[in-house]
């Protein structure tokens, strides 16, 4: 009965994005994207060869950056290994269908029983990886008969999940389905255990991974180093509309002792004119190249992609999402060592978030006077800035290593 009612779940958030496309672009995508994908993925694999094939599922965006340090690694020490990397939504799926690392990219087929069957057939994936909180039953009943490795890399899990109510046994089952899981966190590993599960392992957040690549990189965008011309910035990443409502007011009355970088979390004209219109102070698009960008007081990134080297160039950082659906990636942030402020009202499920506030590096705000307090109360006490620069630095240096546990353990799989 169980397994009736959630196939029966699937088909039915699958009908309502039929009927979302009609009204909603990303649904429209989401639809047409799945639009016959097997004849596409057996074209795409049918030149694979004997090559053993490892398959990494992320759910958008965010899951990628915490499965790209795997397929990095595992590019870096087997070349030959073919990448099949797919998702669930269109806003992971249109940023990254081109990334080079992965020699195959698509959409998810829907989780019912024919289409995971014939999604592992035609695969064959010798490992699968799974990040964060993707769970799918037919994917890892089908991969499990199939023989298959099954992991989940950068699991996080909490106590009010289906899978450990007492009428989440059909979920349960799909854990038992993994071979192994690397948690993010001690709590994540206990839970598992609390349902029989042991093949766990605490490795942390591959995310840290990912951050401390950017920096090394060290890659310079010649318009923000120009705009920053020595002067104190404060960056403004994934910003959505619930945060300019803090923000302008702070930007309209810091401008002159402190320039801004803001990010939008979605590039639309109408949000990128609603910005505009909300700040009295010099503010240009990057798109227009300035010629004296230094003259200017805000720089508004009317672009995808660059957000992570930004950061290089504050001294504070605001990451957005907090007054919304829920907190951004705040990390891209914290590795560069500065103070991180954000929302008060959707962060708390955010791991790094809550431990970086307990040791003083981040700072929640109801809005803007909590805002401009916190970040007065840093200039008037400048050992209160300098203990949130070291407290962010060291937190993500602490928490290296996540990427490399999970190879130690994938290699032998993908040398036998």
């Amino acid at each position: 009965m169980k397994l009736i009612l959630y196939s029966i779940g699937i088909y039915a958030v699958r009908l309502g994005y039929i009927v979302a496309a009609i009204f909603s672009t990303k649904a429209k995508q989401f639809v047409l994207g799945r639009a016959r994908i097997f004849a596409k993925l057996n074209q795409k694999l049918k030149n694979r060869g004997e090559n053993k094939l490892v398959w990494v599922h992320c759910a958008s965006l965010g899951e990628f950056e915490q499965g790209r340090p795997i397929i990095e690694l595992i590019k870096q020490k087997y070349p030959d290994i073919k990448i099949l990397l797919t998702f669930f939504s269109p806003s992971g799926y249109e940023m990254r269908k081109d990334y080079a690392l992965a020699d195959y990219v698509t959409y998810l087929p829907w989780d019912t029983a024919s289409q995971a069957r014939k999604f592992v057939k035609i695969a064959k994936p010798a490992l699968a990886i799974f990040i964060k909180y993707e769970f799918w039953y037919y994917y890892t009943l089908h991969l499990k008969k199939a023989g298959a490795h099954i992991i989940s890399a950068s699991c996080i899990l909490r106590p009010d999940q289906i899978f450990f109510k007492n009428y989440g046994s059909l979920f349960r089952d799909l854990l038992k389905n993994f071979n192994y899981f690397f948690t993010q966190n001690l709590e994540t590993k206990k839970l598992l255990a609390s349902i029989g599960i042991n093949s766990a392992q605490v490795s942390g957040d591959t995310r840290f991974d990912r951050v401390a690549e950017i920096i090394k990189r060290n890659e310079e965008i010649p318009l923000a180093k120009k705009f920053k011309d020595d002067q104190r910035v404060f960056v403004v990443g994934s910003c959505w509309p619930e945060d300019l409502e803090a923000l302008a007011p702070f930007i309209n009355e810091k401008a002159g002792s402190l320039k801004f970088i803001i990010a939008p979390h979605e590039i639309k004209e109408s949000f990128l004119v609603e910005i505009e219109k909300s700040l009295q102070v010099k503010c240009v698009r990057f798109s227009a190249q300035p010629e004296k960008p230094e003259d200017v007081d805000v720089l508004i990134v009317d672009n995808i992609g660059m957000l992570a080297q930004l950061y290089r160039y504050g001294e504070f950082a605001f990451v957005g999402g907090a007054f919304g659906k829920g907190l951004h990636n705040i990390l891209e942030a914290a590795c560069y060592g500065i103070p991180v402020f954000f929302g008060d009202r959707n962060y708390k499920k955010y791991q790094e978030a809550n431990e970086l506030i307990m040791r003083g590096g981040a700072f929640e705000v109801s809005g803007y006077a909590d805002l401009k307090s916190k970040y007065d109360l840093m200039i008037e006490r400048p050992e209160n800035f300098i203990l949130a620069c070291e407290v962010t630095r060291s937190y993500v240096e602490e928490n290296l290593g996540a990427t490399k546990k999970i190879m130690d353990y994938c290699s032998p799989l993908l040398e036998s």
